[in-house]
């Protein structure tokens, strides 16, 4: 019993640990393989290193600690002690990792913008790993909560891309090519879709808002067509002052035009709303619980 509460005690430490070397491997990986030769800077710290690597030979992951370092002193008493502890090994493990592995790694010298595009994608997969672990790889991301916890009103998403644009747009002025801003451009892009894919897309799928005289019909037919149940409620039509039933029915991606067609075919006159949604948890879905102890 006592062996059983050691491990439990010291297990989210350990798989913190194997998820950081496991990112570290992806986006030493991405900055070594694809971007070290390609001539572009990403954003971030890590562009910034790479552009001293290009300028004066410094190498990269020993580059960007020491960039982290007054970021680490500015935000300490901002970001958390928690965060700030899990990020600083987490900067350690990658960018240890990037000196480390980039004699023996084969650099890619093919196409620019598929450098450009696989540097997106394994930093978006390494940067997925530390964000599921409540970690980060620093850099702007210090700077990003730093600036939202002195200026709530400022979006994190703005402050974010601005500081990416201006290391871009340097990319662009030392590399002395306008490809490098586009490329820069790419990478970026790609690695935000790879992170939003990895840490929200498992639930990702459509709610389907009916609106209908004959609910019950609807939700007959649906059940019967799709195997997808859904939640009624009253609403009142503002413009006519009559009552009607409200769906809400979540669905996959693919069901959505089958429900959708199914709904018209059990009411003509129904009022149709899809939408995205990012997370959908719960019966016939994501379990909810599942995802907490994976990530605890």
């Amino acid at each position: 019993m006592a062996e059983q509460k050691k491990i439990r005690k010291y297990l989210p430490t350990v798989t913190d640990v194997l998820f950081y070397i496991a990112g570290g491997f992806f986006y030493a990986g991405g900055i070594c393989i694809f971007a070290q030769n390609a001539k572009f800077a990403p954003g971030g710290l890590s562009g910034l290193a790479l552009l001293i690597n290009y300028l004066w030979h410094f190498p990269i992951g020993l580059t960007t600690i020491v960039l982290n370092i007054p970021l680490i002193i500015i935000s300490y008493r901002m970001v958390g002690k928690v965060f700030l502890s899990k990020s600083i090994l987490t900067i350690a493990i990658c960018n240890s990792m990037i000196d480390i592995l980039s004699p023996y790694i084969p650099m890619y010298r093919g196409s620019a913008f598929l450098a450009a595009t696989f540097f997106g994608v394994f930093l978006g997969i390494g940067q997925a790993l530390f964000y599921s672990r409540g970690s980060s790889s620093g850099g702007t991301d210090f700077m990003t909560m730093s600036i939202k916890t002195a200026r709530p009103h400022l979006s994190v998403s703005v402050v974010a891309m601005i500081m990416d644009i201006v290391i871009i747009l340097l990319g662009g002025f030392v590399y002395g090519s306008v490809d490098s801003v586009l490329y820069g451009l790419i990478a970026s892009m790609v690695m935000s879709f790879v992170i939003d894919r990895i840490l929200y897309g498992i639930g990702t799928g459509k709610l389907v808002i009916i609106i209908t005289d004959y609910g019950k019909k609807v939700v007959d037919q649906l059940a019967e067509v799709s195997a997808r149940g859904s939640t009624m409620c009253k609403g009142i039509g503002t413009y006519t002052g009559e009552e009607r039933e409200i769906l809400y029915c979540a669905c996959s991606s693919a069901e959505a035009y089958t429900i959708r067609r199914t709904a018209y075919i059990a009411d003509p006159n129904a009022f149709i709303i899809i939408t995205d949604t990012n997370e959908v948890y719960g019966e016939g879905f994501v379990d909810p619980m599942n995802i907490d102890k994976f990530l605890k």
